[in-house]
């Protein structure tokens, strides 16, 4: 970055902080895999009040078992029947991008030296968690109805007729599935977050031209504070959205492989 210039996209930088090479692979620990490790951690920081089982519950141990009824509702109403068994993986998935989307925008960088990292904004980590998604979709389909999981291309009550336009349409809206999965979350957040720099920059400089007397700066300053707010607002329920809307649409997936039609 030259100097008197913000790039917002160097906060999707991956670097690493303990380098590692064997031969000719790259295995250094990064910020992207320490920031994942911290996701975990939380994860399972707040799963363990909700192992306590306690008589009288503390609240603790009432949010952690609030969000598993959260997750079974989800599943039961998505899924139906048969979806129980589901709900570890819908639970694990939510909770992961929620957590990640939510560390991802808390303001570690007023701490000097501090920086935080959206995981789930970069494309690899999201595409993953998509083909995983799908790929326990195909399994499940194909473990449970065998051959008769490819009848998911064709719709009931259709003409047969019109089956060579729809079998392929049907087929490629399917295989389109992870790709809409991990690019909705990798755009929504990566989105976001170049908001917040790029004001945070106008801020930063209109406060500068504002100290040096210019009154048009202090208004952009202002303005650009403003904007901060409602975007960092907007931000914290985008993060909850996402992280809904992947886990609501692999349930209806997995709907779609239980019973098909």
């Amino acid at each position: 970055m030259s100097a008197g210039k913000i790039d917002p996209m160097e906060q999707f930088q991956v670097g690493p902080i303990v380098p590692l090479k064997i031969g000719a692979y790259d295995l250094s620990f990064t910020n992207s895999a320490l920031f994942m490790f911290v996701v975990l951690g939380l994860l399972a920081w707040f799963i363990s009040g909700g192992l306590k089982g306690r008589l009288v519950p503390t609240r603790w141990q009432l949010a952690a078992e609030g969000a598993v009824g959260f997750i079974d509702n989800m599943v039961q109403t998505s899924i139906g029947k048969g979806g129980k068994k589901f709900a570890p993986y819908i639970f694990s998935l939510f909770f992961f991008i929620l957590f990640a989307n939510l560390v991802g925008v808390m303001p570690l960088a007023v701490v000097p030296g501090l920086h935080t990292f959206a995981v789930t904004s970069h494309i690899t980590v999201t595409a993953v968690l998509a083909f995983f998604s799908f790929g326990i979709v195909l399994i499940v389909g194909l473990v449970k109805h065998g051959l008769k999981f490819f009848s998911l291309f064709v719709p009931h009550g259709a003409p047969w007729w019109l089956m060579p336009v729809i079998v392929p349409v049907e087929f490629i809206s399917f295989m389109v599935r992870p790709f809409s999965l991990g690019l909705r979350l990798f755009v929504a957040m990566t989105a976001g977050h170049i908001l917040l720099e790029v004001f945070g920059s106008f801020a930063v400089q209109g406060l500068n031209a504002g100290l040096n007397g210019s009154p048009i700066g202090i208004a952009v300053w202002f303005a650009s504070m403003l904007m901060i707010i409602g975007v960092s607002a907007l931000e914290l329920l985008v993060c909850a959205i996402q992280a809904y809307v992947f886990a609501l649409l692999t349930s209806l997936y997995l709907h779609d492989a239980v019973h098909l039609h």
